[in-house]
């Protein structure tokens, strides 16, 4: 299972992740819609690092991760992580959230984590129910040159004083799919390390399909960015992340 011991150094291993890109783009989204946004619901929020900075921000925040390990680290952060509701779940299957939320937002390809059409289909489903009448739906995936030209076949490492990962991307049976093996060293208290392993399965599809999807659930006003740039439909075959903003 992804995201179990893994959560515990997360945050220390992944300090490179541009979260603060992620927030311009996000408050740049809120700042041309035409009604205000004050609640917004982040799915796969993981240890909620843009869950709490949205927050602090003056947003009425419910964070959601289907680890329940990833969510403990997000409740250990500064304030004001105790004003957000934390709730764990699978996208598939939020039937029991019955809040009505201005804004969802998905970052850091959490959405490449639903590795088949079905699956994909039925979380957007989900998240244009709980969302208003002309409330927006923002997230991001890896293109299809990422997956299959920068991260498939490749070996990432990384190194701090108290972890290490080495890092494996191997290719699915599907283009577009890929499976992340990867292997952690993290000292423990005594100044002993330990060695934990965890397996990520991830697939990304072409940007029509998405675009296909969200405008069969009743989605509108699908605008397309590419790699943190705020310039509408720009992504083209080399972009590396894809983001889509779709109003309901």
């Amino acid at each position: 299972m992804a995201y179990r011991k893994m959560a515990e150094v997360y945050d220390e291993l992944m300090d490179n992740v541009p979260y603060d890109d992620w927030m311009v783009m996000i408050q740049q989204m809120i700042a041309q819609k035409e009604s205000p946004v004050q609640s917004i619901i982040d799915l796969g929020c993981g240890t909620g690092v843009i869950t709490r900075k949205l927050a602090a921000a003056g947003y009425t925040m419910t964070g959601v991760d289907q680890s329940g390990e990833m969510l403990s680290q997000a409740q250990k952060g500064l304030e004001p992580a105790d004003s957000i509701k934390w709730v764990e779940a699978d996208m598939t299957e939020l039937d029991d959230l019955q809040h009505y939320y201005d804004m969802a937002i998905s970052c850091c390809d959490v959405i490449n984590y639903l590795t088949s059409l079905e699956d994909i289909e039925k979380a957007i489903k989900n998240i244009y129910r709980m969302l208003k009448t002309d409330g927006i739906f923002f997230f991001d995936v890896h293109s299809m040159h990422t997956v299959e030209d920068i991260y498939i076949g490749q070996t990432f490492s990384d190194v701090t004083d108290e972890a290490a990962y080495i890092w494996e991307c191997i290719p699915g049976q599907e283009k577009g799919e890929m499976y992340h093996e990867l292997t952690f060293f993290h000292q423990e208290e005594g100044g002993h390390f330990i060695r934990f392993q965890e397996k990520h399965h991830q697939r990304t599809f072409p940007v029509k399909v998405y675009q296909q999807i969200l405008k069969k659930i009743g989605f509108k006003k699908i605008n397309i960015y590419a790699d943190f740039s705020l310039e509408i439909n720009n992504w083209n075959e080399q972009s590396e992340r894809i983001f889509f903003l779709a109003e309901k």
